[in-house]
């Protein structure tokens, strides 16, 4: 553990990259075998599951620290994280202990079926054997917050470098459904046949947003464009005589789209396919929000399955007959999957993405200004020549998104953030005009420079109407330009609609709130994009 902490002590404390690495391949060279596995664990998110509540986790050390819970609570939002805070307030250590990563991760699992009682006396004894920097990191494991600024690629880096392995090799061995409970250190990153997993998905290849003009991508004969379609981006593997569904965020989600096991019975062994899952109508995706429901179901009901039934629009080919393809060029790979797919039933609930006609970026512009017609955000600029890489690589693959959409509304409540924004208030509730009431619709806390928010923190002070615990209820004064992807019905809002991916754009000094958008605005922007 000691050795762990020390760990991430060095990340923590640096925001060079060299610094990052040299520490992770120092560990991955020095530490324990199983300890090695828990860490590539660990950042890789694999976290073990919270057994204690973090309402347990404050009231036990504000009895251990010998201080009421209410300075507790004052105390969090200043500090900004539960797992410190914790580790701040608690008394020294009295005892010591020689345990590794591996040991406390074992006990902290134990608890998970263990009594209250129980569990309260390990954590106090945990807290009592630890000095301040260890209590913070297994605070963080506890709570499951266990972040840190060290990326995947970062990691996997850094792992090539410690055992001399290929990082491509690594990144798609690290991917997939495994747990230190279901493989070991040798099995993961050393043995030769890691990559026989039937299951295993590859590394996603992530694209940049464009934010120049495309005429700085030069000719517009080396690209192919596609829609950027708004979905859930996953993989579709055939191995073996099964198929499995990995999202991008490695979740293993074959059982909640079981429309794609119709794939299957017409794709050829051996065969990975990148796109993305949407809600389809017959003609063309259905918006986000008939595919939300189905996130985060591990059954689908029949009527859900009518009313919102899903296919894999193909943009990529990544393996053929058990061929990994992801160095051939992109325009192969698209013309082979066209030949894979392009005459495939529609039973088969799978389709390739269709290309969108390059022939100069102003032409090119004007179709992408239809994207919302076609149900997608944007487009998507792919070099014909590019490799399928493993992650971010600025140059190949750019997603070149519409502008957002905009509405000008104002601000009525206010909230402290975290971290090193503990002391701003940066969380804010928005308002539409309808008649004479403000009707609360969305919800954004990021947009703003440093110095905005310091001056906005400055006047929620002196205008804060009422409190509802760390809720303040301002004075409706301030209008916001608020930016959004898109717009649909919710129940469960009372303006009835729910924006996705809102932000503050901008503060508009220059609008009084008698000009803000109102509730037939809002109703409008429903009717035309939701």
């Amino acid at each position: 553990m000691k050795r762990f902490t020390a760990l991430y002590a060095a990340i923590d404390q640096s925001t060079k990259t060299t610094v990052k690495i040299t520490a992770l391949a120092r560990y991955f060279q020095e530490a324990p075998e199983a300890d090695r596995l828990w860490c590539v664990a660990l950042f890789s998110g694999r976290r073990p599951k919270r057994a204690i509540t973090t309402t347990r986790l404050r009231e036990w050390a504000a009895e251990r620290a010998g201080i009421p819970l209410w300075l507790f609570e004052e105390s969090y939002p200043i500090v900004g994280d539960l797992a410190e805070t914790i580790a701040l307030v608690l008394p020294p250590h009295t005892q010591a202990h020689g345990d590794s990563l591996t040991d406390w991760i074992a006990r902290l699992r134990a608890l998970d079926q263990a009594g209250e009682a129980t569990r309260k006396t390990a954590v106090l004894d945990a807290w009592d054997r630890m000095p301040a920097p260890e209590r913070l990191v297994f605070n963080k494991l506890l709570t499951g917050g266990f972040r840190v600024g060290v990326s995947r690629k970062l990691m996997t880096r850094a792992l090539a470098q410690a055992t001399g392995r290929d990082e491509a090799e690594l990144a798609h061995r690290l991917m997939g459904d495994w747990t230190p409970d279901t493989t070991d250190w040798h099995a993961l990153i050393e043995a030769p046949d890691a990559g026989a997993d039937l299951s295993r998905p590859y590394p996603f290849c992530l694209a940049h947003g464009l934010e120049d003009d495309p005429d700085t991508l030069g000719d517009p004969r080396d690209w192919l464009a596609e829609w950027k379609w708004d979905g859930i981006r996953g993989q579709l593997i055939a191995r073996g005589g099964e198929h499995f569904v990995w999202s991008r965020g490695e979740e293993l989600m074959t059982d909640r789209f079981p429309e794609l096991a119709r794939a299957r019975d017409f794709l050829p062994d051996g065969t990975v396919l990148d796109g993305e899952i949407v809600a389809w109508d017959g003609a063309q995706p259905m918006p986000f929000n008939a595919l939300q429901k189905r996130i985060g179901r591990k059954t689908v009901p029949k009527k859900l399955l009518k009313d919102a039934p899903v296919i894999l629009l193909a943009y990529d080919l990544l393996e053929q007959a058990g061929r990994d393809l992801r160095n051939t060029p992109f325009e192969a790979r698209r013309t082979a999957l066209e030949a894979l797919l392009n005459d495939l039933p529609d039973a088969a609930t799978v389709r390739p993405s269709p290309l969108v006609p390059v022939t100069t970026w102003s032409e090119l512009g004007q179709t992408r200004s239809t994207a919302r017609d076609a149900r997608a955000e944007g487009l998507m600029l792919k070099r014909r020549a590019s490799a399928y890489h493993a992650g971010r690589k600025k140059g190949d693959w750019w997603k070149w998104k519409l502008d957002p959409l905009t509405i000008d509304a104002v601000m009525i409540y206010a909230q402290q953030g975290h971290g090193r924004r503990a002391n701003l208030f940066t969380d804010f509730t928005f308002a539409v005009r309808d008649g004479n009431d403000l009707v609360p619709f969305a919800k954004a806390y990021s947009g703003l420079t440093d110095d905005e928010f310091r001056k906005i923190t400055q006047w929620v002070r002196r205008n804060t109407l009422q409190r509802f615990g760390p809720v303040r209820q301002v004075r409706p004064e301030h209008v916001f330009e608020i930016a959004f992807e898109g717009i649909h019905e919710s129940p469960r809002h009372k303006s009835g609609v729910a924006l996705r991916f809102p932000r503050m754009k901008r503060w508009r000094h220059d609008k009084p709130v008698n000009e803000a958008n109102t509730m037939d605005d809002l109703r409008a922007l429903l009717a035309q994009y939701g």
